[in-house]
């Protein structure tokens, strides 16, 4: 059986949809273990409800490849084969990166490249875009820049207010994570360059 690393940093609305389709055998692997910066994230404390192992590991005061170095300790300790980053409010090391090649995921709420990094939706908004979405992508040195997995759109409604656009790229951010975790972990992708293709 593959195994997940899950890392949060809030309420991982995202990690809990990836928790109900492991459970309901949509995704063929467990979750080994759920990684919060934060003592208080929500998440951690629903991980917990749900019976899964969790570990706080503090970032504050420390440099970005020390904490990541503390990390990346524990994902091999459980052996996991798939990062997942699930509202992690942190920017990966190359070392992370380097130690995981093509193995993290991260959901973005917006149709990267644009509007990367944060306030997606309100970006969306002021740009008077008609169509935003998500997307899945594997993670690099850089912010939202690693190649796409899948993407969703989203229609832009007129009286669309940051939260009700939010909320409805959220359901749509649920459906596609799982399903980009199963291509990877079904080694259902190859790629080309930033290029992420289904194999024949």
């Amino acid at each position: 059986m593959k195994k997940l690393g899950i890392l949060l940093s809030g309420r991982g609305s995202n990690f809990e949809a990836i928790a109900r389709n492991v459970q309901a055998g949509k995704i063929p692997a467990e979750i080994a273990v759920v990684i919060s910066n934060k003592q208080d994230a929500i998440g951690l404390v629903r991980a917990r409800e749900l019976g899964l192992t969790t570990r706080f590991i503090p970032s504050k005061g420390k440099e970005r490849e020390a904490f990541d170095r503390e990390v990346v300790a524990v994902l091999k300790e459980f052996q996991v084969d798939l990062v997942c980053l699930a509202g992690f409010m942190r920017l990966l090391s190359p070392y992370f990166v380097w130690e995981f090649p093509n193995r993290i995921l991260n959901i973005h709420p917006a149709l990267l490249p644009a509007f990367p990094g944060e306030d997606a939706q309100r970006q969306a908004l002021e740009h008077g875009v008609k169509f935003t979405g998500c997307t899945v992508h594997l993670v690099n040195e850089g912010m939202d820049t690693g190649p796409i997995v899948c993407q969703a759109v989203v229609p832009v409604l007129d009286d669309d207010t940051e939260a009700t656009l939010a909320a409805r790229i959220l359901a749509e951010e649920h459906r596609i994570y799982s399903e980009a975790i199963c291509l990877l972990l079904e080694d259902k992708v190859r790629f080309e360059g930033r290029r992420v293709l289904w194999k024949a």
